[in-house]
């Protein structure tokens, strides 16, 4: 390109991106961060099953994941590294780090499918979230499709014919802390780009996961290397793929296609180590979903309405 072919004026790195309406683009790139996700979460239970110690999985998933984000600090530059939300940050960072802990020893402990199930509570522990410390109104729909999620989360479990374990006990804490993680997104996205959030996050979490991991540390051999290079790869693409297809088109439609989620842990549960979802599983996932989908469109909607309110009162 010559340059008098060269934009005048070129946007800067570190621009917000701008949000188009792109239905069918926005479901290709949830898919495939769905698709993603699933394989994350594969070779996160097989580093488990190989020996690794959760502890030390989350370590190395942050220092590859950090490895694979490096080109783009070297793309944006120092422009990166500031934020006017940092306090935010701090506390997204230290929320992530016990909800991710909490997800990994999940992972060594139970199948995929399951953990993956249980995880469609997200978006519900997100509305909890968001009505006491956003101050969000509570409205009986939001009251029932959060008592319809936790029937689906019973219909999983199964208490009293199906032991509760550990492994269920932090598949519920990752749902429930990825919950408040989301009300901190809204804020978040606000002041920074999605790259941006992505990358401060990884990074800060970094040196929090080293000290618990070197209570445990044991150095990995090389048969462990492609497990923890998949796990930080899928980690960073699965997340911009997601951020991605958030970018494309509205909230609520991009949850539609979370449950995508399952059918993908499903079959690479079954391809790699055997495991089969049960009927429960699938049943209870599905009701999880349902109102975590509605309760999203809902509040979509109002949020609409509410826009279209202060442009009339701004007329």
């Amino acid at each position: 390109m010559s340059q008098s072919e060269k934009p005048p004026n070129p946007p800067p790195r570190d621009a917000r991106p701008i949000v188009r309406d792109d239905p069918i683009r926005a479901v290709i790139w949830i898919t495939v961060a769905m698709a993603l996700f699933a394989i994350l979460a594969a070779a996160s239970r097989k580093a488990a099953l190989m020996g690794m110690h959760p502890l030390q999985v989350v370590f190395l998933r942050n220092l590859s994941a950090t490895f694979f984000l490096l080109p783009m600090l070297m793309w944006r530059g120092r422009a990166l590294l500031r934020s006017n939300a940092m306090h935010l940050y701090g506390v997204r960072v230290a929320i992530s780090v016990f909800s991710m802990t909490a997800w990994f020893y999940a992972l060594a402990l139970i199948p995929v499918a399951e953990v993956t199930a249980i995880s469609f509570l997200g978006p519900l522990f997100g509305t909890v979230g968001a009505i006491l410390f956003l101050g969000e109104k509570v409205r009986i729909r939001r009251i029932t499709a959060l008592i319809i999620g936790f029937i689906g989360a019973m219909i999983i479990l199964r208490p009293g014919t199906h032991p509760i374990g550990l492994g269920q006990a932090c598949a519920i804490f990752n749902a429930i802390s990825s919950g408040l993680i989301t009300v901190l997104l809204k804020q978040l996205s606000s002041e920074d780009d999605s790259g941006k959030i992505v990358f401060l996050t990884t990074v800060m979490m970094l040196p929090l996961t080293v000290v618990p991991a070197m209570f445990v540390w044991q150095t990995p051999g090389v048969e462990f290397l492609p497990a923890i290079l998949t796990i930080g790869l899928t980690a960073v693409v699965g997340h911009y793929c997601l951020m991605r297809g958030f970018a494309t088109t509205e909230a609520s439609l991009v949850m539609t296609f979370d449950f995508s989620r399952l059918p993908f842990a499903v079959l690479i549960g079954w391809l790699m180590f055997g495991e089969i979802a049960d009927i429960w599983t699938w049943v209870g996932a599905a009701v999880i979903f349902a109102s975590a989908v509605y309760i999203t469109r809902r509040e979509a909607k109002l949020r609409s309405q509410a826009r279209v309110e202060q442009i009339s009162k701004e007329r």
